[in-house]
């Protein structure tokens, strides 16, 4: 049985982070047996990060896309029925969600103070007190130093919510009157948007960006198709 090694469950994800989402929606539609164990310090895992899925013969597979090709090598298609025109299509939307709209949602909870009260909280409880506000702190200043340098960090929370708009459009024109992204079934671009539209929405503390899509009828309800159908 495969074991798929994440972050926490919370507020009302299956995890802290969409990418272990992700991964969970992954085996889910490959339809492969699996169990959980949670982690809070990922540092001896291959990439120091998480998702990462052991396999049967204790081979460690770290990052949601190789995650992806290790199903796919033992045949399952995430993308079928799809034409070359939509698998290149979806590959940017999986792009686009992971390396753009991800980060908005990273700033959402890390660079906002009040989600950062609750988010220090429920990240780093398992620390003592004191140890809990050094690490925690050191963490967040690192990480918004790495947001400064990607951009994002310099701008203004209003300017952050115009520089996504035209992501989050995309994905509503994109589905139209369709449940998902490609049709009516979900495939693997589905997996990743749907994991990190439902993060935006579970900001602990309401932000510009998280009512921005709870007010979206299409992306609020395209996030709960994707819980249902994947989850």
């Amino acid at each position: 049985m495969i074991t798929l090694y994440t972050f926490a469950e919370g507020f009302g994800q299956f995890s802290y982070s969409p990418f272990c989402t992700k991964a969970s929606w992954l085996l889910n539609m490959a339809s492969v047996p699996w169990e959980r164990k949670d982690m809070n310090d990922p540092r001896k895992m291959p990439t120091a990060k998480l998702p990462v899925i052991g396999t049967e013969d204790g081979t460690l597979i770290p990052d949601s896309d190789n995650i992806r090709s290790h199903l796919e090598e033992g045949g399952f298609d995430f993308d079928k029925g799809l034409s070359p025109r939509d698998k290149a299509a979806s590959r940017a939307f999986i792009r686009m969600a992971e390396e753009h709209i991800y980060f908005h949602q990273v700033m959402d909870r890390w660079g906002n103070d009040e989600n950062w009260a609750v988010i220090r909280k429920e990240y780093f409880g398992f620390l003592p007190f004191l140890l809990r506000n050094i690490i925690s702190s050191k963490l967040r200043k690192d990480l918004m130093r790495t947001m400064h340098g990607l951009g994002l960090g310099r701008l203004t929370v209003e300017q952050r919510l115009e520089r996504v708009e035209d992501d989050l459009v995309a994905i509503t024109v994109q589905l139209g009157d369709r449940p998902f992204l490609f049709g009516d079934a979900p495939t693997a671009a589905d997996a990743s948007v749907g994991a990190i539209i439902n993060a935006v929405l579970a900001s602990p503390v309401s932000t510009p960006l998280s009512r921005r899509v709870s007010e979206d009828q299409i992306l609020s309800a395209y996030g709960a198709r994707c819980t249902a159908a994947m989850g």
